[in-house]
């Protein structure tokens, strides 16, 4: 029998990346999205098959199921454009939205894996981040809706875990990019890209030497479906992210380069909280899931840079 999959989210940029690659494999999916960040195109050329069924629904209400047996938890706004514009929906997203999913998982029986993010770091004071880091985070920050919302669904999947024996996941998700990013979504590598193509000025913000680690979608979607198929007694959270960390300059300087643009590169004031490290300790994920990431930066950009020419150019 293929296993039935509910994803929440399923509709935005990596929720959709993980239902084409679970119909790849042959499992029949339901994918759930209120359609805030997400984009019925990125699912369109699934909806004559009959093993995908898209729903719209916002998970911060109960939702009923008679029969899954995985649940990926992706539902929330990704990037500060987003979850900062309703930081207290944000905050259900996270919070309201394990617990319906949680008591769903609980009550059919099916595991459940929750997309949490390298946010619950905070401004990190250790580098790289291993998962035994508790982070430095801004509990009344412009980004806390966000991080505390992600934590507090940590600890609720782990209380579920422990109370109920439920079989849960947590995976810590790194800054992550690729095509059916949305061009308005702030993110570095969606900004950069688009102002290249138009010829714009690359804002980078403070002096550019902030680092990030980018991770290519096929490889973080890989990531997420080898810790659900991990045995039940791995809970995580395992970090998923590329260790290969570059400045906000060199990003900009490689997105200039890849495109052929004249775009010149501008300083502006660094935002609040933004943290001036970020990269993964992955060595959890490869001992447990014989992972890491396979896609260089480069060729990654390039993929991404030819969705964009194609569809969000001008």
């Amino acid at each position: 029998m293929p296993k039935t999959v509910l994803v929440t989210g399923g509709a935005g940029f990596l929720g959709s990346h993980l239902c084409d690659r679970l119909l790849e494999q042959g499992c029949e999916v339901l994918c759930l999205d209120n359609f805030f960040t997400g984009r019925k195109r990125n699912v369109s050329r699934h909806l004559g098959n009959l093993d995908f069924e898209l729903i719209r629904h916002d998970i911060t209400a109960p939702f009923f199921l008679e029969k899954v047996d995985q649940i990926y938890n992706l539902a929330c706004p990704a990037s500060p454009v987003h979850y900062q514009w309703n930081p207290v929906h944000t905050t259900k997203s996270s919070v309201l939205g394990a617990i319906n999913m949680l008591g769903l998982a609980k009550r059919i029986g099916a595991s459940i894996l929750q997309a949490s993010t390298s946010e619950v770091y905070g401004d990190p004071e250790i580098h790289p981040q291993p998962e035994s880091y508790k982070g430095a985070v801004n509990p009344i920050g412009i980004r806390a809706c966000y991080d505390e919302g992600k934590r507090c669904a940590e600890t609720l999947f782990f209380d579920y875990h422990r109370e109920h024996k439920l079989t849960v996941k947590v995976v810590r998700i790194f800054n992550t990019y690729g095509p059916r990013m949305q061009p308005d979504d702030g993110r570095v590598v969606s900004n950069f890209i688009l102002q290249a193509l138009r010829g714009e000025e690359i804002t980078i913000y403070g002096e550019g030497l902030q680092t990030r680690s980018f991770c290519y979608v096929d490889d973080l979607v890989d990531g997420l479906i080898r810790t659900m198929e991990t045995a039940d007694n791995f809970t995580g959270p395992v970090n998923l992210g590329n260790p290969a960390e570059f400045t906000i300059r060199e990003l900009a300087e490689k997105v200039v380069e890849l495109t052929g643009s004249k775009s010149p590169i501008v300083h502006r004031p660094l935002p609040a909280d933004d943290p001036k490290q970020r990269c993964p300790d992955i060595s959890l994920a490869r001992q447990e899931l014989s992972w890491e990431p396979a896609t260089r930066l480069e060729e990654g950009l390039k993929k991404t840079i030819e969705y964009f020419r194609k569809n969000h150019d001008g």
